[in-house]
């Protein structure tokens, strides 16, 4: 079989920095000449209604997490989350995880934590922020909000200790400044993004002025892991939108969002077996 030919990026880490650099900078002059108007509104005060509310732990004690880079992790997003905490998205605005979080450099505050370079989990600065933008994601996907950029990784890291899977509860990813995640206020009325955290656990809310006639619910169907021919396991399964209508608790719309296929980065030994098809 022929050698798959190495990508620029991929040759070393050298030419792997000389590619970030370039990607960065091509994105700052996108958004030099771009039309996107971000929201600047901060409020202290939450606006009355809330759309949908997203939390859970950000540290896993599991035997393949460097338990330091967790604690790390939790910094880094505390951070990011006191940058954009309680914004106003108006009608028409858009939000830009990485306008509002900025650079994650040490100058800046941020630390050292897991980031996944080339389908690898190793350690860099700012690491564990994709924590972050998938909780946001998640709100997102349960409101009207238009999604203008959203990146996949892998959802298939270290098990939750309680083995418990929560379809969407990770994959999306973010790297300064290129891999961004966007939405844009597409309703008739402002939405506020709350962020905040209490010792080890992230908190997340949107919230709007008034009700609104639909709810939102993530589906998954047809969850299993896949052995496939390179000899590596693959978490497999669809992931929908329900649109409801609160009045009268029907579905009117289904939507495909994402067709998982993600490469399993934690020990295959704890697949559950039931799972492997």
């Amino acid at each position: 079989m022929k050698k798959k030919k190495k990508l620029f990026c991929e040759i070393s880490p050298f030419t792997y920095a000389i590619s970030l650099q370039k990607e960065i900078f091509k994105r700052h002059i996108k958004n030099l000449f771009g039309k996107e108007r971000f929201a600047k509104e901060r409020s202290q005060k939450r606006l009355p209604v809330l759309i949908s509310s997203h939390g859970g732990k950000m540290i896993k004690r599991t035997p393949d997490a460097d338990l330091q880079l967790q604690i790390n992790k939790v910094k880094n997003i505390e951070l990011a989350c006191s940058r954009m905490d309680r914004l106003i998205i108006h009608p028409g605005e858009s939000f830009s995880f990485w306008h509002y979080v900025g650079k994650t450099s040490k100058r800046n505050g941020f630390t050292e934590g897991r980031v996944i370079v080339n389908g690898k989990l190793i350690s860099g600065t700012g690491g564990g922020l994709c924590n972050l933008a998938n909780t946001i994601n998640r709100l997102v996907m349960e409101s009207p909000l238009t999604i203008t950029e959203i990146h996949h990784h892998s959802d298939a890291l270290s098990p939750d200790p309680d083995n418990v899977h929560i379809p969407y509860s990770a994959g999306t990813s973010v790297n300064y400044n290129f891999i961004d995640y966007r939405f844009r206020n597409d309703t008739d009325q402002p939405v506020q993004l709350c962020t905040w955290c209490e010792g080890e656990v992230l908190n997340t809310e949107l919230r709007s002025t008034k009700e609104l006639p639909y709810c939102y619910r993530i589906v998954e169907e047809g969850h299993h892991f896949h052995k496939e021919e390179n000899g590596k396991f693959y978490r497999i399964s669809k992931i929908y939108r329900e649109t409801i209508d609160k009045a009268t608790g029907e579905v009117i719309n289904k939507e495909l969002k994402w067709e998982n296929h993600s490469k399993v980065m934690f020990d295959y030994s704890l697949i559950p077996k039931e799972q492997i098809r």
